[in-house]
């Protein structure tokens, strides 16, 4: 076969291969464009959210956000399981470092500080789960998982707290999530969140519980 024969083959063959249909990993699409639609929620509020808005934040087309979502329903959802997953990635992280057998207390307030919006990273995240529970209080329907998610944190609380009481471990994770709220806002600074959620497990543990 001559040079140029070759050449002309070898250049057929990169065309053709580069127009062949690549496997796309499709958790990895839809995780792409769930960040897009929390970067979307978080910046522009849950209103902005749309196929057309995400798509564009994606850097995708709309047809192919309707592939992966058929619904905004969908959407929301999925990207509340992701935002859940980061959390669950922190508490375990957070956790980690405890070591073997931490306090109750210790165990409790480095479970709730790792899911409080204190910083850039948690604050979208923060966004994101308060546009979520907004969207629910319209859409019931939505917040199936939502609801079995709160109340199996609740019973975990309860389980650790001294009195082991359930209304007193959903009392903590009210006080959490009206903490990530005021946090968002910029009511409470990092420093005063933190304060009130010592104050709460003083109450619960004792003050004079290590912590």
């Amino acid at each position: 076969m001559t040079a140029p024969r070759w050449r002309s083959l070898r250049a057929t063959l990169c065309e053709t291969i580069e127009a062949m249909p690549k496997k796309v990993d499709h958790q990895e699409r839809r995780t792409l464009i769930a960040d897009a639609l929390m970067r979307v929620a978080a910046d522009q509020g849950l209103e902005a959210v749309s196929l057309r808005h995400v798509a564009a934040a994606a850097g995708v087309s709309a047809g192919m956000v309707q592939h992966y979502f058929r619904t905004k329903d969908e959407m929301m959802a999925f990207a509340m399981a992701v935002v859940r997953e980061r959390g669950q990635a922190r508490v375990t992280e957070a956790l980690a470092r405890l070591g073997e057998n931490p306090a109750p207390r210790l165990l409790l307030r480095t479970m709730i500080a790792a899911l409080l919006p204190l910083d850039d990273r948690t604050r979208d995240d923060g966004r994101v789960a308060l546009a979520f529970l907004a969207y629910t209080a319209v859409r019931p329907a939505s917040a199936t998982g939502l609801r079995a998610d709160t109340m199996q944190l609740t019973s975990f609380i309860a389980s650790v707290l001294p009195s082991g009481d359930t209304a007193e471990g959903a009392g903590l994770l009210a006080l959490m999530e009206g903490l990530g709220v005021y946090l968002l806002g910029g009511q409470y600074t990092a420093e005063q969140a933190l304060g009130a959620l010592d104050a709460q497990l003083d109450l619960l543990f004792g003050s004079s519980a290590a912590a």
